[in-house]
């Protein structure tokens, strides 16, 4: 991809190599010997510096660091400067080159962890952005989800579900409810709709997603099912809020 190219020059302007073997050397200064380093190393020296450097145009700051993402991997020292960037005073970001790129891993293998990641774990659990970002790169087209959709777009679907729990309900539900008109994606809503009951931040309108939950037609053996319908119909939003609540609903005999 053009921002892993663009990243490597960046980092090779520093000193930072990248040989045929996937190996990493850093060069201090002309004629010093080079030293073997590590993604780690270079997450954790380099990935804030993207958003300081002065050579770069904002569009091209967001390239470099997804460029980074795709070299050394999922590392908050990488992906966290990103959200940071964009929600301090330099911000806002122009996000759409994010999103595009985003979106474009998101719908191509193996698996963009880095990605996913980064949306969970910055722009969906922060209430300044879980809106935006979600929309982003499922809500908006929420409505193109269907059977018939192209294979690239289900794959993001999946993937954005996967991480979906802290997103607000009233913005998520719209996908959740195509996504499980899609009986590929069924399992992926069930999933998305138990990360939203159990993840430290997650969201969600108990009657609403029950509803949901009922019109996937799972089948009735299905891990956590029947716990999670007994919380949900008990009104419970969220098992931090009633951790024994789950607890009873699990070790219930089943009916």
């Amino acid at each position: 991809m053009r921002e892993t190219e663009l990243a490597l020059r960046w980092l090779a302007e520093d000193g930072l190599t990248r040989d045929g073997d996937g190996a990493w050397w850093y060069v201090d200064a002309p004629g010093e010997p080079a030293e073997a380093t590590s993604t780690a190393d270079i997450a954790e020296t380099w990935g804030f510096l993207v958003f300081e450097d002065e050579r770069l145009g904002p569009a091209d700051r967001v390239r470099v660091a997804l460029g980074l993402m795709d070299l050394v991997g999922s590392h908050v020292l990488v992906h966290r400067p990103i959200h940071r960037a964009h929600l301090g005073p330099a911000g806002p970001l122009p996000v759409e080159v994010l999103w595009e790129g985003f979106r474009r891993r998101l719908e191509a293998g193996p698996e963009p962890e880095a990605v996913t990641d980064a949306l969970w774990l910055d722009w969906f659990e922060h209430g300044q952005s879980a809106d935006a970002a979600f929309t982003a790169v499922l809500g908006q087209d929420a409505h193109r989800i269907r059977a018939d959709a192209p294979e690239g777009l289900l794959l993001r679907a999946r993937r954005v579900l996967a991480c979906s729990g802290p997103v607000p309900w009233a913005t998520k539900e719209p996908a959740y409810r195509a996504a499980a008109q899609v009986p590929e994606l069924r399992p992926a809503v069930f999933r998305a709709v138990l990360g939203s009951y159990h993840d430290l931040y997650g969201n969600l309108e108990p009657a609403a997603a029950l509803a949901l939950l009922d019109s996937l037609r799972l089948p009735p053996a299905t891990a956590h099912l029947a716990a999670l319908r007994t919380v949900l119909a008990a009104g419970h939003v969220n098992h931090r809020h009633a951790p024994d609540a789950w607890r009873k609903a699990a070790d219930a005999p089943p009916r």
